[in-house]
């Protein structure tokens, strides 16, 4: 599918961001690698604006924060994972107050709920999480917290806007380079299926790490 880029140029290209990054002074944070991407032939006023989300094989943010929004069973279950909650009555103390309902939506990455309570959440918080773009994941008693968890971290969302430019964070400069290449790989072939023409919609693909320089991908 991504026939229009090498597997070898992009390892040499996630070879050069983890080898500046690990030649740099050390830094107290661990830098995400992020793709950026540049369409054209797209008019965003006119186009469908298109959105879709992937799981990608390795976590590309193991330290993304998220909480849940948890009913009494969820909580303990969250307990038992160091998982940040807050309980039905957490956000009725919010009031549906924008402000206090934006800054929640701030300090999280993402959101999980427990099933009982996703169509109560528009009724407690009002817009502010979808407005956000975080309207929380459901999740049922049955499955399993930590993997679901682990789901969102893996998951990355590509999303047309106003603008022309995207970015997704597809990994670490932790992460070994076979890792990377995977995920770089797998994002890019689903953003292609994503395009209304395809490879004719991309002006440019980068990948960059936080301190790094943009390494051209196409």
């Amino acid at each position: 599918m991504a026939s229009k880029i090498s597997v070898s140029s992009v390892r040499n290209s996630i070879k050069t961001i983890l080898d500046e990054s690990a030649g740099e002074k050390k830094r107290n944070f661990v830098e995400t690698i992020e793709l950026q991407i540049g369409l054209k032939n797209y008019d965003p006023q006119r186009d469908k604006r298109f959105s879709g989300t992937i799981k990608l094989p390795n976590i590309p943010r193991p330290r993304m924060s998220i909480c849940i929004l948890a009913d009494a069973a969820d909580i303990d279950r969250a307990k038992l994972i160091e998982l940040e909650y807050m309980s039905v009555d957490d956000l009725k103390k919010l009031n549906k107050n924008k402000k206090l309902v934006k800054k929640l939506a701030k300090k999280y990455d993402a959101f999980l709920a427990s099933e009982a309570l996703i169509k109560q959440i528009p009724r407690l918080l009002g817009p502010g999480l979808s407005k956000a773009g975080k309207f929380p994941t459901p999740i049922s008693h049955g499955e399993d917290l930590g993997n679901k968890v682990a789901e969102v971290r893996s998951t990355i969302k590509f999303q047309l806007k106003k603008v022309l430019c995207l970015g997704v964070a597809i990994g670490h400069v932790e992460m070994d380079q076979e890792q990377i290449l995977a995920n770089t790989m797998l994002a890019i072939n689903f953003l292609i299926s994503l395009l209304k023409k395809h490879w004719q919609n991309v002006k440019s693909l980068n990948l960059k790490s936080s301190m790094g320089k943009p390494q051209r991908l196409f």
